[in-house]
């Protein structure tokens, strides 16, 4: 468990927008994304070491993240993630059997493509606590080269060796099992 900052799984070679790092943007600059930050009411801050000098810059919102130098051009802050953190706690996973496997999003009304980096869940808190609120964010690199944070409940993972095309609707848990009473 991490509280306020953690770790990323594995770091990536990412681009950031320098309109947030520089006092004299210059388009798209490289970067190590190494760390989270979660601060409940914000959105998840990217934590990278920038390649020019090796500053280790933090809080930069997922909207000013990319995975190339000429990505998506117009990516909003609701594009990129649709909840914000609720608790300091959390935890990071990269589930070994989801790993790099492809995934289908629902943003905004429009289907993007992407593919699975890593989970992040929240702790210590009484959203998680509350079965029917307790959510996953799972972090997606889309196929345009831009970094979106959903829930499970707006991700469908793509596996054609094993999962059919089709979904039948599903519904929001809202019971608390325990096998002692």
């Amino acid at each position: 468990m991490f509280s306020k900052i953690g770790p990323v799984p594995t770091h990536r070679y990412i681009w950031i927008d320098s309109t947030y790092t520089h006092q004299q943007p210059v388009g798209f600059i490289e970067a190590m994304w190494v760390g989270l930050t979660a601060i409940p009411g914000r959105a998840w801050g990217i934590n990278v070491i920038l390649r020019d000098g090796g500053a280790l810059y933090r809080n930069i919102p997922p909207h000013a993240v990319a995975f190339s130098a000429n990505p998506e051009p117009i990516w909003t802050i609701q594009h990129a993630q649709l909840w914000d953190c609720y608790s300091y706690g959390f935890s990071t996973l990269q589930n070994p059997i989801l790993r790099s496997l492809s995934v289908r999003t629902k943003i905004k009304d429009s289907l993007y493509l992407g593919e699975y980096l890593f989970s992040t869940t929240h702790l210590h808190d009484g959203w998680s606590d509350a079965v029917e609120q307790d959510k996953e964010f799972i972090f997606i690199r889309l196929d345009n080269d831009r970094l979106t944070i959903q829930p499970t409940n707006k991700v469908a993972f793509i596996d054609a060796s094993f999962i059919l095309p089709t979904l039948s609707p599903l519904k929001t848990q809202s019971i608390t099992h325990s096998c002692e009473e």
